[in-house]
């Protein structure tokens, strides 16, 4: 059996084939050195977002492929050509064949930028402030859903905590009752924010910055308060 990438040399007990849209894949799993980075910033707060995929308190913005916006209308058309293939017919399962490569298409990029975000993010950061989702919630919502998907909120998070370990960081998981957003990062004075807000403008102090990075610094404060100890910046 020969592999498109090589495998690490290694001792693993069983291993899963899976076939995904014409193409097969091995997966299994084995164990793995800590990689220990060194820390560029002690403390950073990420605030994920939809029209951003995710900006932190230091100022870095990764931006949202939105790769299921971007596919949509190639979606579309091939459901549509779908319709008018003849069930059971050899056509009929290759347009499945291509609709199935779509979606995994936008799986891979949505994946790719998930990736490079969240292990940059673990590699140059001692300490992690991310709130505590509640994606199954929010994929309740109709108006909502479509786009938190599209952002993959859920697998951010799980890669952010399971490479924090990896890279030597700690996660602090914020409450998502938290009010990240409506607070003022400069001087703390809470105010409302409507979804359509994008600019921070402090009815208290005049501080004003762009909505998502205001936030990102307040989960920052969270961070540093719920893990003292560790501050070393000043």
């Amino acid at each position: 059996m020969s592999t498109y990438e090589g495998l690490p040399h290694t001792t693993t007990k069983s291993f899963t084939l899976s076939q995904k849209a014409g193409d097969w894949y091995i997966s299994f799993s084995y164990e793995i050195e800590s990689e220990i980075t060194e820390k560029q910033h002690d403390y950073v707060g990420v605030d994920l977002g939809i029209k951003t995929l995710a900006t932190l308190s230091t100022g870095v913005v990764f931006v949202n492929p939105k790769a299921l916006k971007q596919a949509q209308s190639k979606l579309n058309r091939l459901q549509r050509q779908l319709q008018h293939k003849v069930k059971g017919s050899n056509r009929r399962n290759r347009q499945k064949l291509r609709i199935a490569k779509a979606h995994r298409r936008v799986t891979n990029i949505r994946l790719d930028a998930t990736h490079k975000a969240t292990s940059f993010i673990c590699k140059n950061h001692a300490v992690v402030a991310i709130e505590d989702f509640n994606s199954s919630g929010m994929m309740h919502n109709h108006k909502l859903a479509a786009a938190v998907g599209d952002a993959n909120f859920y697998e951010f998070s799980r890669q952010i905590e399971y490479k924090a370990t990896r890279y030597g960081s700690k996660v602090v998981l914020v409450d998502r009752w938290y009010p990240s957003t409506q607070l003022c990062s400069n001087c703390g004075f809470k105010q409302p924010m409507k979804l359509s807000d994008r600019v921070y403008s402090c009815q208290e102090c005049g501080y004003t910055t762009d909505r998502d990075l205001n936030a990102a610094r307040n989960l920052r404060k969270y961070a540093r308060m719920a893990s003292p100890c560790l501050d070393v910046e000043g």
